[in-house]
């Protein structure tokens, strides 16, 4: 499963309160995924962890739970990686390192680096995990990647700050990542990279039919083969905060306002998926 997340807003956060009154419902949307058990939208936020079932309009909180899931990968039927801060009601380290759940998003367990890392990109494909973020210690950004399921890991270099990274879904170790000013491609697991002529700096997602960017203002652009030509495709009515892919060709993206869209064609016709 593939996302991608926005860098901003965040900052400093160290954890998540809950109300003291009323839901605040999905705040700033950090990732997206589907739950391969039953086609469930599930919506990671500053404010919590949202589900969105089949058919249903209105994402509902998961476990009344208001952790700060800022890094958010499906990885299986009702399996979850994710990473960020926690609900300040639970005695836990402020940045939570590797996080994983089993079932669904209703409870979490510390995998690996607690209270060292807070992970902002977090991607997994089999075994490898390529996680990008912050180091507690030092605040400095860092870029790690994991070949047992992040349970070690093994400290890589970034191109530059990343915003997005997506995985091939023929080869873990083929990557493509978007930073701030262009994007980059890795063919041996990120260990190296190569500038790619890529449209414009934006958010990815690796699909069977290609890679799809999504750019800062929300114009949607394809590439059927890799260093083939992009077109663009469509747009969505808004700046993208989350991008991913679902089932069948389907696109995700989240805008700012916690609305969830979603393409069957490519990005060129987009529905409201859910909203917040």
């Amino acid at each position: 499963m593939l996302s991608a997340l926005v860098l901003t807003g965040c900052g400093e956060k160290t954890s998540a309160l809950p109300p003291v009154s009323g839901d605040p419902g999905p705040i700033h949307v950090h990732g997206l995924g589907i739950n391969p058990a039953d086609g469930a939208l599930f919506v990671a936020t500053h404010t919590g962890l949202f589900r969105a079932a089949q058919g249903e309009l209105r994402s509902r909180r998961v476990a009344n739970r208001y952790q700060d899931t800022m890094g958010f990968t499906v990885v299986g039927p009702d399996r979850f990686l994710g990473s960020g801060h926690p609900d300040l009601r639970e005695r836990r380290p402020p940045f939570l390192g590797l996080i994983q759940s089993s079932d669904a998003g209703r409870s979490w367990r510390a995998m690996s680096v607690e209270g060292k890392a807070d992970f902002h990109v977090l991607e997994a494909s089999g075994p490898r995990v390529y996680g990008y973020g912050s180091d507690f210690k030092s605040r400095d950004e860092r870029f790690m990647t994991s070949t047992d399921g992040g349970r070690s890991w093994k400290r890589l270099a970034a191109p530059q700050a990343l915003i997005s990274l997506a995985i091939s879904p023929s080869d873990p170790r083929r990557l493509v990542a978007s930073g701030e000013r262009r994007a980059y491609s890795s063919r041996d697991g990120g260990r190296s990279w190569s500038a790619v002529d890529a449209p414009a700096a934006g958010l990815l997602a690796w699909t069977p039919a290609g890679l799809f960017l999504v750019d800062l203002r929300g114009r949607v652009w394809h590439q059927a083969a890799e260093s083939g030509a992009w077109r663009s495709t469509g747009a969505v009515s808004g700046e993208p905060a989350a991008f991913d892919s679902g089932t069948d060709e389907e696109l995700l993206v989240a805008l700012h306002d916690g609305t969830i869209m979603r393409s069957v064609d490519g990005g060129r016709e987009w529905s409201v998926r859910s909203l917040p």
